[in-house]
């Protein structure tokens, strides 16, 4: 799936430019944005490629929903685009070994009406996803508080 998170953009991209739609286009495609935000657009580390990560499952429901709107877009053949890009990404997986390479989620499916969220009681338990969020945090206060006293300056 990390081949696939790193094509993510052309694969939207690809999907952008798609004049005709279908029912499954529009639900994969909502699935699929719906779903990446759920896990955070990304951001916290590791969520790809850690299988310990709280976001791991949530990214592979992301990712499987791209998978599926690219296959879906070759299907006819018809779609030039797609068939160049889901050659180029079969050529990547293949140049990184990536083809048999299953984690704890890939096995699995997915299903347009279930989101899946982080687990996010196992984020105290992951360094980097508590690392992020500790920063998150930090920072937030931080800034609470530097506008706590901008405002107590002012009045004075």
């Amino acid at each position: 799936m990390a081949v696939i998170a790193d094509h993510r953009s052309a694969i939207l991209a690809v999907a952008s430019r798609q004049s005709i739609t279908d029912e499954t286009f529009r639900r994969l495609l909502n699935y699929a944005n719906i779903q990446y935000s759920y896990c955070l657009w990304g951001i916290v580390p590791g969520s790809v490629e850690d299988e310990n990560s709280p976001f791991n499952h949530c990214s592979h429901a992301y990712l499987a929903a791209l998978k599926a709107l690219l296959l879906h877009l070759t299907e006819d053949g018809n779609n030039q685009a797609a068939v160049t890009l889901a050659g180029a990404i079969e050529l990547d997986m293949l140049r990184r070994n990536a083809s048999l390479a299953l984690c704890v989620h890939s096995g699995g499916s997915f299903n347009t009406a279930e989101v899946v969220p982080p687990a996010w009681a196992d984020v105290f338990t992951h360094p980097p996803s508590l690392v992020l969020f500790g920063g998150v945090l930090l920072a937030s206060s931080c800034a609470g508080a530097a506008m706590l006293r901008l405002g107590r300056s002012r009045k004075n």
